[in-house]
């Protein structure tokens, strides 16, 4: 008479190397235990969420576009720009810092030539 296995099934080659944590919140939490009661499961009893979710997820077909866009693409090309307009604010406050009030002097440089200009004239 064969002795009956007891234990956990074996998996063999099919053995689960990779984990996955998921957090929930209040209603999202609820909203998993509304799914497990409709597959008329115990959501308290241990062992359950885990082959449910693997199921939800694995056997489920997708359509491409149920699927989210690559945004890696956007997301470096975003950054690129927000380095480009750091770079140039540090240029505008470096030059500020140092000529604070290039932009004056020069007014009142074409200032004082006219002046001269109009004392020449009238002397």
């Amino acid at each position: 008479m064969e002795q009956r296995k007891r234990g956990r099934k074996r998996l063999g080659n099919r053995k689960r190397y990779h984990n996955v944590m998921l957090r929930f919140n209040d209603t999202e939490y609820d909203k998993l235990r509304i799914i497990c009661e409709s597959f008329d499961l115990d959501f308290s009893e241990r062992g359950v969420i885990s082959p449910l979710l693997r199921r939800l997820v694995l056997h489920n077909e997708s359509d491409e576009k149920d699927m989210l866009p690559d945004t890696s693409n956007l997301a470096y090309h975003i950054n690129k720009i927000g380095n480009n307009i750091n770079q140039l604010v540090k240029l505008a406050h470096h030059k500020n810092l140092r000529s604070p009030n290039s932009s004056l002097q020069n007014e009142i440089r074409k200032t004082h030539e006219l002046l001269c200009t109009l004392i020449e004239n009238t002397m």
